[in-house]
């Protein structure tokens, strides 16, 4: 069960490895949506404001952990919860990721 889950993050990580770097914030951007979406249990075509705060959107405490793990586990790396509750959009979320927990991809 946990190669499997493993082998998940590491696709994760290679797609946006994959990718052109001038590519890669996108392919972050779509990750970080879909998962905010299954946690909102949004439409794929419904438009999810990156400027807008978590709380603002309907997220409760529990359903930013919950979307904290899974993003944990989809990218094989740590995400700060206070950075989550400190700058709660999508924007700040990205850029967090982008600059602080994926430099070596982002680099």
């Amino acid at each position: 069960e946990r190669a499997r889950e493993n082998g998940r993050n590491m696709i994760a990580i290679e797609r946006l490895c994959e990718l052109p770097l001038a590519e890669r914030r996108a392919g972050l951007e779509d990750l970080v949506v879909a998962d905010l979406k299954t946690t909102l249990v949004m439409a794929d075509d419904e438009d999810l404001p990156f400027d807008m705060s978590y709380l603002e959107l309907g997220f409760t405490s529990l359903g930013i952990t919950e979307s904290k793990e899974r993003l944990e586990t989809q990218l094989g790396r740590s995400v700060s919860t206070n950075v989550l509750f400190n700058s709660p959009t999508m924007e700040h979320l990205i850029a967090y990721l982008a600059d602080d927990v994926l430099t070596d991809i982002f680099g």
